[in-house]
């Protein structure tokens, strides 16, 4: 089959590049809002009845859906889990996105609450608390660090005979940082612990 070079290249050009690989994609606000005349983070604590990380401490944020931006995800997502108009949002910046080892991209924005935090009532169904924490905590407080390492369970019948060395190939091994922030009776960890903590370092 002989394909046409000009209809490659038109082809090519309505195509924007994206992660190979990346199965699923999400989209998470991190909330900066004042309090007191102090400026905090805004973490939720999910609701015990969800199905994936019920309890856990989180971004607001979820999936993005089907023809939608991460932006607009982030935003869409935020408005249904803490009941706030899209007027009470202010996005500052897209921040850095993250690449988990599941086969799932998390994109980051940043920017403020325009709502007094006592007047902020989240939705039952998806987030059992809402909390701050001061900004000033993560400037004193370092995260506890802890490198694991990523093993891979090749299929029985994987074809090392296809392979130079065989068994013997010297497959990469890889690695992954857990992060643990401990404030009060709070634990914040993981992959909310990592962009909390590229979020500190971007603006020390």
């Amino acid at each position: 089959m002989e394909f046409d070079l000009h209809k490659i290249k038109r082809r090519l050009k309505k195509t924007e590049p994206k992660p190979i690989d990346v199965a699923h994609k999400f989209s998470v606000f991190i909330p900066l809002i004042k309090v007191d005349g102090k400026t905090h983070l805004l973490y939720e604590k999910r609701a015990i009845s969800l199905r994936n990380q019920p309890g856990e401490i989180s971004f607001p944020g979820g999936r993005i859906e089907v023809g939608e931006s991460p932006r607009e995800a982030a935003i869409r997502e935020t408005c249904e889990e803490l009941l706030l108009k899209k007027n009470e949002i202010e996005i500052y910046s897209e921040s850095d996105y993250l690449i988990n080892p599941y086969s799932a991209i998390i994109y980051s924005f940043i920017g403020e609450i325009k709502k007094d935090f006592d007047k902020i009532k989240p939705s039952k169904d998806e987030v059992d608390e809402a909390f701050l924490v001061p900004l000033d905590f993560f400037f004193e407080n370092k995260p506890k660090a802890y490198l694991n390492r990523l093993a891979y369970e090749r299929a029985a019948d994987f074809p090392y005979d296809l392979i130079p060395n065989g068994k013997n190939y010297k497959f990469k091994s890889g690695q992954e940082e857990t992060l643990f922030y401990q404030y009060e009776d709070k634990i914040i960890w993981g992959f909310t612990a990592k962009i909390t903590k590229n979020f500190i370092d971007k603006i020390k």
